[in-house]
């Protein structure tokens, strides 16, 4: 082997001479085969989700634009690019967007048809309205799986019997009120009223309850058949009861749903079940991708795989097929109860559950190796001797960090710490490697004697002893669940049927087993290495320790997510049985039943005791987060009753006033409040269509269509109201021009109005669809369908009063204005409402619910996570059941509002998005710290004598430590929440983790004391000096309060693991504390000393 050249004597600390810059391949278990191989192979991620990188620059030379040879070939290479263009089109309407495309367009032209074709018009009546048959078509559109498609027709159904219960209703009050007791205004009051705003508020109110975009559209369908039959017609208008256009409206209704529902299941049908599972492939490769890339970067002792475009396409793809793997979650599990296949939907959920606390474990993983990352990047103190071990330990307690600190003033920029140097994969091995996988030990003990440097230079030694004496077995596990994940589950399309490998299990079990040997081995070698070299400092040695226990807790998480994939395989196999050996059941119909039979659960988190853990109430994803919590809330309002004397406070008067208060906040609440500001404004604009002196105003100017904008514009935040409202007036413009447009190009013919229908069609869900702008591309549709399919109707003397705009001889300019106006004036009424009535503040709601998760992430540390370790017997972790995934959706709720909040505008300025882009990204790692931190107390099914010593003996320092990061984050919360700036005295948590760090070299070197003195002692050599050092054991305060010295407790080596490992995620959680603090501190600024306050 070639040695490497000696470092310049300028550098500091030298490195010894290393005779090794490959790491050798070990055994590896195939997985697909099951056989242990001792191949050459490497940590890649797939060619599944290639990494974005610029085109390549066009460096063909350029030819003058009217030279003859110019000409010719600009002509042919139009002609190419046509071609070309044409044949991409053709692949892209084979794909599964381009046949969704294709379906609605379908549909569309077949909703069209009963505008246009007599048979179906006159099945209709003579009531125009019948486009509604076509804008049902674009509502429901047939572009889904045939689960969402259920789901579809359920709300409609639902939405169809709302709408024609309130219209009913509506028609008999007018009645009884209007013609029955003569009192028209009344009835008219009570249809505005209770029909009008109550119904509209209850749909708002559902609207936003519910947060389903399916529920979206079926309000919409609901606003436009009640807006039909309450407003537009004259039956509540003149007290008369008429069934004419509540049928009509039931027929549309019922022809639009059957028309999707037809061309969804007969024309390129999608099954849910399909969806899921090919989002599944994808999800799993993703993962063996970040999985190698970290792996790899962990080995090479550098983040640059983790910093690679290949690990960022991994990281995306993760990021953006996960809410659609949820998504087709939900769509199959109407699919597998509607064919009586529930059992199965319940291991369909199991895998889904446990793809997610793999991906969980993938950020553990990644947090463990950004541990290893930071220490490798920190500079080391100079080595200014080398102590014998025969020189006595007399130095007082001194902590690493302020031994770096100290020592970091005598260093100069050429004294930095040398980085590792990176540890390349073998392309070749020698058999001798292979048969001598401890040769490197031997070696660097060996390079030590000869060259007279201690055994340790500095921190990167001890990461390449364990990268050689664990090394390969990681890389041959990583390869190995790699592989695992990245072998798809399940068959082609489109039955994608379950074709696990029956190896993958006993390859992982082998794999798990060879990395569980090697790594006990490589962890005992590596402290007693370390036991062995007592010649450093307490500092140094602390280094080297920190060091020891970050490769120890990347190896944990390694093995831990080694297990979790056995449970992925596990759920995998229950899945594969139930599919093969299913039989129909409908259970769920027997809804009364429902509590006795709850479907199996999802995996937990590993080793969590789901009978002593309370389970976390899951936060759904459709819920926005509320902002301040209500315990807060709660003490808020009843603080001051509770502070009151006695003799001013009456039990009565108190009592009364909170049932009076608690009512209030339950009103208060953003749902409530919501739909009754719907319902306001709802009844407002419907009332000029009551108002004698406005009727015929909201009639000439067809104000149904700006009532039916303002339904539509009304959202929950004044953010997401910006957003529809300006895709809307867009979608508008568009629809009315294209409307005129083909008017005049068909000369009012149905046989040219249909297929130029059709291209609008094509063009409006392409946006719908492919771009995904599903209100610019309905409400384009609908303004089309209102100005041309409404002009056609008219044009067939429909039973009608619309000669203002023209009759059977349309007058197309004053339709489209007339449609443009409206929603022009309903988009801006909307708009009003939901910015001046109550309004409901994306910014808000950001800012309170990240306030509120940086709280909370500060009280779940504030628990201890090892001090409950000591409580419970192991027993317990201070990550309840289900918190970890409740606080990944409460962020993941907390992006989506962060994007509604960039929407809305403000006087004092645009919505910082870079900022808060920034503190959201430092709550998801911190998230990922948190679980790392749960994977370390969780692999501790009991704690040895020697931990428990040391969690007893250093119990001060961890609840200070504990404490200081709580009022950290709360001292961060506040500020985001009151938008104060901070001060520059925010108490530091490394100063508190560095006491601990302190507190276990102090233990370390009284347990090596009272060992020493004991052994004296015993040997009858104590004299003058063993009676000295019984006289400091006993000055000394015990760590047991008396129970006993701490020669009597066998401490190991690998016992102070454990606490290391804690301090490694203590520290990572304060840096992302620092960068949050920063990031603060660029919003709201810093109060300074001679800042004047009081004024």
């Amino acid at each position: 082997m070639n040695s490497s050249p000696t470092p310049a004597p300028s550098q500091w600390p030298p490195r010894r001479p290393s005779k090794r810059s490959k790491l050798r391949n070990g055994s590896v278990i195939i997985p697909s085969t099951g056989e242990r191989s001792h191949r050459t192979f490497t940590l890649r991620p797939s060619a599944f989700f290639p990494s974005r990188r610029a085109d390549a620059p066009d460096t063909s030379p350029t030819l003058p634009f009217f030279s003859r040879q110019s000409i010719t070939n600009r002509g042919h290479a139009a002609a190419r690019s046509i071609r070309e263009g044409a044949v991409r089109l053709l692949h892209w309407l084979d794909t599964p967007v381009g046949h969704g495309v294709i379906k609605c367009t379908l549909a569309y032209t077949l909703g069209s048809l009963a505008t246009f074709w007599s048979p179906l018009s006159d099945f209709l009546g003579r009531p125009d309205g019948k486009h509604m048959v076509a804008t049902l078509t674009v509502y429901f559109h047939p572009a889904r799986s045939v689960g969402s498609m259920i789901e579809a027709v359920l709300i409609a159904i639902v939405a169809v019997a709302y709408a024609e219960l309130v219209s009913i209703l509506s028609m008999c009050t007018s009645v009884l009120f209007g013609d029955v007791l003569d009192m028209v205004t009344l009835a008219h009051s009570l249809v505005l009223v209770v029909f009008i705003g109550g119904g509209f508020g209850f749909i708002g109110w559902v609207k936003q309850r519910m947060g389903n975009p399916l529920v979206d559209v079926g309000s919409t369908l609901a606003s436009i058949a009640i807006i039909g039959a309450v407003t537009k017609e004259t039956a509540v208008l003149t007290s008369v009861f008429s069934n004419q256009k509540l049928v009509q409206i039931l027929k549309m209704l019922t022809m639009g749903i059957t028309i999707t529902t037809v061309v969804n299941l007969l024309v390129w049908r999608a099954p849910a079940v399909s969806a899921l599972r090919q989002s599944m492939t994808k999800a799993s490769v993703s993962l063996g991708d970040m999985l190698s890339l970290i792996t790899r970067g962990f080995l090479s002792g550098s983040e640059d795989d983790v910093l690679s475009p290949e690990f960022a396409a991994a990281s995306s793809a993760y990021s953006s097929v996960y809410p659609q793997m949820t998504k087709n979650l939900r769509e199959a599990k109407f699919e597998r109860y509607f064919l009586g296949h529930e059992k199965v939907y319940q291991f369909d959920r199991a895998v889904v559950r446990s793809m997610e606390t793999l991906a969980q474990s993938i950020g553990g993983l990644r947090s463990a190796a950004n541990s290893q990352f930071a220490l490798l990047k920190e500079p080391m103190a100079p080595l200014s001797r080398v102590m014998t071990p025969s020189d006595p330990i007399t130095s007082p307690l001194f902590s690493p960090g302020l031994h770096q600190t100290t020592s970091s003033t005598m260093r100069s920029g050429r004294e930095r710490f040398l980085m590792l140097s990176a540890i390349d994969e073998a392309s070749e091995e020698s058999h001798e490697d292979e048969r001598n996988p401890f040769e490197f030990e031997q070696r660097r003990r060996s390079d030590a004697t000869a060259t007279s440097l201690p055994p340790f230079r500095h921190s990167s030694d001890i990461f390449e002893l364990f990268i050689e004496l664990l090394g390969p077995s990681m890389k041959s596990l990583a390869f190995t669940l790699s592989e695992v994940l990245r072998e798809p589950p399940f068959g082609a399309a489109p039955d994608y049927n379950i074709t696990i490998n029956d190896h993958f299990r006993q390859s992982l079990t082998d794999a798990l087993s060879l990395f569980n040997d090697a790594r006990a081995h490589a962890l005992q070698e590596l402290y007693k290495t370390l036991e062995l070299d007592r010649t450093k400092s307490e500092g140094v040695q602390a280094d080297f320790e920190e060091v020891a226990a970050a490769c120890g807790h990347f190896s944990f998480s390694l093995q831990t997510f080694g297990e979790e994939m056995q449970k992925y395989l596990d759920v995998l196999d229950d899945l594969k049985f139930a599919s093969e050996h299913r039989r129909r059941s409908w259970h769920w119909l027997m809804w009364w039943r429902s509590a006795e039979r709850r479907g199996q659960k999802a995996l937990a988190l590993p080793y969590d005791n789901e009978e002593r853990d309370p389970l976390i109430k899951p936060i759904k994803k459709s819920a926005m987060p509320r902002g301040i919590a209500a315990p807060l809330i709660i003490r808020r309002d009843t603080y001051n009753w509770e502070a009151a004397p006695e003799a001013k406070k009456s039990k009565l008067v108190a009592r009364v006033s909170q049932r009076i208060l608690g009512a209030v906040r339950r009103l208060a609440r953003d749902d409530i409040r919501f739909g009754l500001k719907v319902g306001v404004g709802a009844a407002l604009w419907a009332s000029f269509a009551f108002i004698p002196q406005t009727r015929d105003l909201y009639r000439h100017w067809r104000g149904e269509w700006g009532l039916l904008s303002f339904m539509i514009v009304c959202s929950m935040t004044v953010g997401a109201a910006n957003t529809t409202g300006w895709a809307r007036f867009m979608g508008t413009v568009v629809g009315t021009a294209t409307a005129g447009l083909n008017w005049n190009v068909s000369q009012h013919s149905a046989l040219g109005l249909i297929p130029l229908g059709s291209l609008v069609a094509f063009w409006s869900f392409y946006v719908i669809v492919a771009r995904g702008k599903a209100p610019l591309g309905r409400i384009t549709l609908l303004a089309y369908n209102v100005s041309t399919l409404y002009a056609y109707s008219l044009s067939q003397k429909v039973d009608d009063d619309d000669d203002d705009e023209g009759g059977v001889d349309p007058i197309i300019r004053e339709i489209l204005l007339h449609r443009f106006t409206a929603v022009t004036a309903g988009i801006l009424w909307g708009l009003i409402v939901c910015r001046l009535v109550w309004p409901i503040s994306a910014r808000k709601k950001f800012k309170e619910g990240l306030s509120m998760l940086y709280l909370q992430m500060g009280l779940i540390w504030k628990r201890g996570p090892l001090a409950i370790l000591l409580r419970s017997d192991c027993t317990r972790s201070y990550l309840r059941t289900g918190e970890q995934a409740a606080l990944q959706k409460y962020a993941a709720r907390l992006d989506a509002l962060r994007a509604s909040a960039a929407s809305e505008f403000k006087l004092r300025g645009p919505f910082p998005s870079v900022q808060n882009t920034l503190l959201m990204g430092c709550a998801h790692r911190l998230l990922d710290a948190f679980y790392a931190m749960s994977l370390v107390t969780q692999r501790h099914s009991r704690l040895t004598e020697g931990e428990r010593a040391l969690l007893r003996y250093t119990a001060d320092e961890r609840a200070m430590l504990c404490d200081r990061i709580c009022h950290v984050f709360q001292v961060l919360a506040s500020s985001l929440m009151l938008e104060y700036p901070l001060t520059d005295a925010i108490p530091s948590v490394a100063r508190s983790r560095d006491r601990l760090l302190g507190k276990i070299f102090l233990f370390r070197k009284e347990h090596q004391f009272d060992a020493n003195a004991a052994g004296d002692g015993a040997d009858g050599r104590g004299g003058n000096n063993n009676h000295n050092n019984v006289n400091n054991n006993a000055a000394r305060t015990s760590y047991m309060g008396g129970v006993g010295p701490l020669a009597h407790v066998h401490v190991a080596e690998h016992d102070y693991a454990l606490l290391y490992a804690y301090a490694l995620v203590t520290g990572q959680v304060a840096e992302e504390l620092k960068v949050v603090a920063k990031e603060i501190e660029g919003l709201f600024g810093v109060l300074g000393e001679e800042t004047l306050l009081l004024q």
